[in-house]
């Protein structure tokens, strides 16, 4: 089980997990990126750093090391406090407005999108940015105020520092002008919705590897060995599995001379107490389980770092929300189906990951829960179709989306994207009353049939439907 064929006899099936020199890990950049309070404590700590330089050119200008220009002369000690406190008192109220703004944006993201669509939302640099700017030039302009002194031993003037508290506050004005601008197009449907698409395709990119031949291989199943009476290691805490370090898993199993199964992949929720994986020999387990708590993290929610399905079934939530009778908004749907599709595009040109990971020796150590095609294929149809029944509308958009995707796929996949759309006429054909409408449908589902044949779609006889049917 643990001395597989050489390399030279198992082209493909030697999977090692890829470790990259990284200042800091994918899914710990992903976490600090979804936070109000990153950005604006380093600009907070930049602006610590520039005040204590101009502080020290303020004070080498004060003992007559050089003179400042004249246009940087702001006046007296209490010309000097009145203009700071001024700019402070603006700016923390700005910043007041701001944040009152960025909570308005959430809540109405949260009744428009979803729940979920606010770490979208959180993670706006656009949003962290503004914050921090107001945030940094209050600090500023406080420690600038704590320097000024008219006591005996001089008047001493930061006038260095004031120029640039009175240039920071220009920036301040250009941030907020941005920021409203920012906030009006990021509340857009339309904005919110090509930003789940890319980052979909961003999370395919990092975690399914590029092919040459094109289109997603299959698992590496067939020689897939069984554990033989394996222990099994219980989940020490509930939630939502996030990301999972292979690459520590591996070793550690090398360690212990052990081989661990995984019984879930990132995005499956996990219960306390309830087995996480298995290992064999199952003397292992109790070795495994010690560690392994440490090479996987769960949290409260689901994230992107290894679980492109997140991006899928957000884009599948807003789509039938849309559908529904309450919201009743076809095109908004229409537009996450198309999202869709260029994802799906994009993974017909990877592969899927693999199952198994071997050691730097040959031997298996860990087996991983696969994701198939055929599951992501689902994710981002059946949700969308069921909501959809009896709307032509949403079946030829979707019908178009299998024809872009099928040319660049295999065999294997062909299958399961014939299969949506077999499902698709028949609940067409099932719940539309109207003869011409199915027609329609039945001239899309023809063209994903030719295009799956490998024939270039011709449309034969006159096109009889409805004006409103050709324009969807």
């Amino acid at each position: 089980m643990r001395n597989p064929p050489s390399p030279g006899t198992m082209p493909g099936r030697m999977r090692r997990p890829t470790r990259r020199f990284e200042l800091l890990p994918e899914w710990r950049r992903d976490a600090l990126r979804t936070t109000l309070w990153v950005v604006p404590t380093v600009l907070v700590l930049l602006a610590t750093v520039a005040f204590a330089g101009t502080y020290l050119i303020d004070r080498a200008a004060f003992r007559g090391s050089f003179s400042l220009p004249s246009w940087m002369n702001n006046g007296g000690p209490d010309a000097a406090r009145q203009v700071l406190i001024a700019i402070a008192v603006a700016v923390i109220t700005i910043a007041g407005v701001v944040f009152s703004v960025v909570i308005v944006a959430l809540t109405l993201a949260s009744q428009q999108f979803s729940p979920r669509m606010l770490r979208s939302f959180i993670r706006d640099f656009g949003t962290q940015f503004t914050l921090a700017m107001f945030m940094a030039t209050f600090v500023y302009c406080v420690l600038a105020l704590g320097v000024i002194s008219s006591d005996r031993a001089g008047l001493f003037v930061p006038h260095l520092s004031i120029t640039v508290a009175l240039g920071l506050l220009l920036a301040d004005l250009v941030v907020l002008i941005y920021f409203i601008h920012h906030v009006a197009i990021s509340i857009q449907l339309n904005g919110v919705i090509a930003t789940i698409g890319q980052d979909f395709t961003r999370a395919i990119g990092q975690n399914f590897a590029a092919r040459e031949d094109g289109g997603p291989e299959a698992h590496d199943l067939e020689a897939m060995p069984e554990l033989t009476e394996p222990g099994l290691v219980l989940a020490a805490r509930s939630g939502y599995l996030q990301v999972v370090s292979r690459g520590r898993v591996v070793d550690l199993a090398a360690r212990d001379n052990a081989v661990v199964e995984l019984l879930y992949r990132p995005g499956h929720f996990v219960v306390a107490g309830r087995p996480l994986a298995r290992v064999s020999p199952a003397a292992a387990a109790p070795l495994v389980a010690k560690d392994l708590d440490r090479a996987h993290i769960t949290g409260r929610h689901r994230t992107l770092s290894q679980d492109p399905l997140f991006a899928v079934d957000q884009l599948v939530e807003i789509a039938i929300r849309a559908l529904s009778p309450a919201v009743n908004d076809t095109f908004t749907a229409l537009v996450c189906i198309d999202w869709l599709t260029a994802g799906l595009c994009v993974l017909a040109g990877r592969s899927l990951p693999p199952r198994a990971f071997y050691d730097a020796a040959g031997d298996l150590r860990l087996v991983e829960a696969g994701l198939s095609y055929e599951r992501v294929v689902a994710a981002a149809f059946d949700k969308i179709r069921s909501a959809g029944r009896g709307m032509p509308a949403i079946a030829i958009r979707q019908l178009d989306s299998l024809a872009q995707v099928i040319p660049d796929v295999g065999v294997v996949e062909h299958e399961a994207l014939l299969r949506q759309a077999t499902m698709i006429i028949r609940s067409i054909e099932e719940s539309v009353p109207e003869e011409l409408d199915r027609a329609v449908v039945r001239e899309h589902y023809h063209r994903v049939v030719n295009v799956w044949e490998g024939h270039a779609y011709l449309p034969t006889g006159p096109r009889t439907r409805p004006v409103a049917a050709r324009d969807s």
